[in-house]
């Protein structure tokens, strides 16, 4: 399933991130009254009368300064419209209509995507305030406070309603889609190369080397598989210069919305980073099947017990996706590099996996009776039944006197429990609850 991306877009200080803010229900972008704070773009899910989708926030666009991080911030704008299915311009409805909205307008048109004009900080609604945007030939604008919410509904109405039909559905091909993705010099490309025994993508030392997304087709044991290689992932604080890398990360995060299983590949010779740990956070929102590489393995020195330990270290760091598969690798000697598509097969295998409600319900009724769960204004949770209601990622659904008595720390003893009776490794699950009264089962 490929989520439609909504690119939000426009000047600086028009409120694009306390927008984003408000679509997504938590406060991910940096809010500040100084032009230009929003440095980057910041994806988020959001889900809107039951469509989801990827919400992308970027950056003000100033086409009047030169300086390499405005110039940067523009193609990263740019590159986002490019890619998104439907586009959020967003204007500042105190200060009305600029020179320099309607020089975005211009930018926009060009795309030919659908553009919802979103006025924003607009407190008190009246109508009338609508006519002077009519003359930006965007249509019916959206007279919005995001700050408040107010007519902001409305706005995500219009966006769902945009939503191409055919992302609702999961795209057939005959191939299988792996995103090689990781911070710059991990050894993306050189395991790329080893994969396809060729020279396909550039090797160097010096980070950033690839710039861009590259797919590379290649058969394994039978099968054929499409090699995404993404430009290497930075902290913003290292790109805030380097104009390309900034707008390339954009393609590498698109990549793993596209991908059917996504490779995450990490130098094992230096300290797992925060930058790591953000790539894996993203792969886990986008709940795809993954595999975490390992790389240069090589250069360990290794006793009985060093991959063990180095386990144990990713299980602490990666408490937030403990279903991940590790293979130890190296990209360089081609050492264990056989392992990464078994473990590849495998965790697409599972992602696909379907569950018998006769066991499942076996499982879950026993889990029930071992651990009951606790009572929440003197009411208890009761589960009725349950069932499987789609693959990739695998979705549960359980019915249930009352959703509100669930609780966080039983909703995980519930997914433990369905991991320890079936094989769910390297694949997010999701369990959706739904409320039954019991005269009606």
């Amino acid at each position: 399933m490929k989520e439609p991306l909504v690119a939000i877009v426009g000047r600086p200080n028009v409120g694009k991130s306390t927008l984003f803010n408000r679509i997504v229900g938590k406060r991910i972008s940096i809010v500040n009254d100084e032009p230009g704070v929003t440095r980057d773009r910041i994806f988020a899910h959001g889900v809107w009368l039951d469509n989801g989708f990827t919400l992308i926030d970027t950056g003000g666009l100033d086409f009047e300064k030169k300086d390499e991080i405005s110039f940067g911030i523009v193609k990263q704008a740019k590159l986002a419209i490019e890619m998104a299915e439907v586009i959020i311009f967003v204007v500042d409805g105190k200060l009305g209509i600029t020179a320099a909205d309607e020089e975005v307008v211009q930018v926009l048109r060009k795309s030919k995507k659908p553009i919802l004009l979103a006025v924003n900080k607009i407190d008190n609604y009246d109508a009338s305030l609508e006519y002077e945007y009519y003359s930006l030939g965007l249509g019916k604008p959206y007279l919005i406070s995001s700050l408040h919410g107010k007519g902001v509904g409305d706005l995500l109405d219009a966006v769902v309603e945009h939503f191409p039909k055919e992302l609702l559905q999961r795209e057939q091909e005959d191939c299988i889609k792996l995103a090689i993705v990781g911070k710059p010099n991990a050894g993306k490309s050189s395991l790329i190369n080893r994969l396809v025994g060729e020279e396909r993508v550039i090797v160097s030392s010096i980070a950033g080397t690839t710039r861009d997304s590259v797919d590379i087709p290649f058969k394994c044991n039978g099968k054929k598989y499409s090699l995404i290689d993404t430009a290497g992932m930075r902290r913003k604080s290292k790109i805030e210069d380097e104009t390309i890398e900034r707008y390339s990360i954009i393609r590498s995060l698109d990549s793993i919305r596209n991908a059917d299983v996504v490779v995450l590949v990490i130098d094992s010779s230096t300290e797992i980073s925060d930058q790591d740990l953000k790539i894996a956070s993203f792969i886990d929102e986008q709940k795809k099947p993954s595999v975490v590489v390992l790389n240069k393995w090589d250069l360990i020195d290794k006793d009985t017990n060093t991959m063990n330990k180095f386990n144990e270290k990713l299980a602490g760091e990666l408490a937030f996706m403990s279903y991940f598969k590790s293979v130890y690798l190296s990209a360089l000697t081609g050492k264990r590099t056989e392992k990464l598509m078994q473990a590849v097969d495998e965790v697409l295998a599972n992602a696909s996996r379907k569950v018998a409600a006769g066991p499942l319900n076996d499982v879950l009724s026993d889990a029930y009776v071992i651990n009951s769960p606790p009572f929440k204004g003197g009411k208890k949770l009761k589960i009725f039944y349950a069932t499987q209601g789609g693959t990739n990622p695998p979705t549960f659904i359980l019915f249930v006197n009352d959703t509100s008595l669930m609780t966080d720390n039983y909703l995980r003893y519930l997914e433990n429990t369905i991991r320890k009776a079936y094989d769910f490794t390297g694949t997010p699950i999701i369990i959706k609850l739904k409320s039954k009264k019991e005269e009606d089962l």
